[in-house]
C-alpha cells in the first residue's frame, strides 16, 4: 500500500519544494511556531499560481487553545469562504468546548460552510479528554479525516493509541498521524500503525539574506526563533519519506 504523505509547511517556497520532493498534498499554515494558524490569502494565491498541488488550508484564528469567542468563530467561519472562494482543496479546523469535548454546533457549521471541500480536524482533537469518544463524534459529524499524535506530543509516544485509533475507525474516517514523524521512525511508524495518510513537517534552514544583522533588536518576544535563519520545506527531505512509501 502506498500511503499518501502530506506536508505540512507555512509559505509559498515551501509549497513548491514539497510538490517538487513527491508530496501529495500540503496542509499550508501560517505561524507554524504557534503551531499553525490561517495563513493569509496571498500566501495561499502565490502558492496556487506556481503548484497544482492539492493544498488543505488550515483555519485557527490564533494560537492557543481551540475555544473560540463569537468574533473568532466569525472569523473561521469568513476564513472558509474566502479560501473555498479562491480553489482550496479542502479545509482543516479544530472547535473544543471548555470541558474537553468537540464543540458539534460550531464544527457542523463550519462543514457546512465547507462543503463539498473535505474537512480534517487537526490536533485539537489530542486535546479532548477522550479520544475515542471524540473519534465517535468526528464520525457522525462526517469528517473526512483527523490529524493526531495519538493523544500525546509526539507520534512516538502515542503509537499505541494511534494503532487502536486506525483500527477503531476502520473506513469510517481517516486517522491521520501528525508530530514528530521523521525520515528515521517513518518506516517504522507506518508498519506498526498502518494508517492510510501521514501528516509530516520536514523543514530545512537556511542562513538569511541580510548582511547587516544588529544583534539587539528582535521583531518577537522573550521567547523567540533566531532572525537570521530562514525555514523551508526541504524537496530531499520530501523525497526521503516519499520514497519509503512501499
Amino acid at each position: 500500500m502506498k500511503e499518501l504523505i502530506e506536508i505540512c509547511l507555512e509559505d509559498a517556497e515551501s509549497v513548491i519544494r514539497a510538490e517538487k520532493g513527491g508530496a501529495d498534498r500540503v496542509e499550508l499554515c501560517g505561524d507554524l511556531f504557534e503551531g499553525g494558524t490561517t495563513p493569509t490569502l496571498g500566501t495561499f494565491l502565490t502558492a496556487r499560481r506556481h503548484t497544482s498541488i492539492k493544498i488543505n488550508v488550515m483555519i485557527r484564528p490564533r494560537g492557543g487553545d481551540f475555544a473560540y469567542s463569537d468574533i473568532e468563530f466569525e472569523t473561521m467561519l469568513e476564513d472558509v469562504r474566502i479560501f473555498k472562494e479562491n480553489g482550496a482543496d479542502g479545509i482543516v479546523f479544530g472547535i473544543l468546548n471548555g470541558d474537553g469535548t468537540i464543540d458539534r454546533a460550531r464544527s457542523e457549521k463550519i462543514i457546512e460552510a465547507a462543503r463539498p471541500l473535505p474537512v480534517t480536524f487537526h490536533r485539537a482533537f489530542d486535546m479532548t479528554k477522550d479520544l475515542f469518544s471524540s473519534l465517535e463524534t468526528l464520525i457522525d459529524m462526517g469528517v473526512d479525516r483527523v490529524l493526531t499524535s495519538g493523544g500525546e506530543p509526539t507520534v512516538m509516544e502515542g503509537i499505541l493509541n494511534l494503532k487502536a485509533l486506525v483500527e477503531k475507525a476502520g473506513d469510517r474516517i481517516i486517522v491521520m498521524p501528525g508530530c514528530g514523524i521523521n525520515e528515521k521512525n517513518f518506516s517504522y511508524l507506518k508498519e506498526t500503525v498502518k494508517a492510510k495518510e501521514y501528516h509530516v513537517y520536514l523543514p530545512v534552514e537556511e542562513e538569511s539574506r541580510m548582511e547587516w544583522r544588529p544583534g539587539h533588536i528582535y521583531m518577537g518576544g522573550m521567547l523567540r526563533q533566531p532572525e537570521f535563519f530562514i525555514q523551508h520545506t526541504s524537496s530531499d527531505r520530501v523525497r526521503t519519506i516519499v520514497g519509503d512509501k512501499r
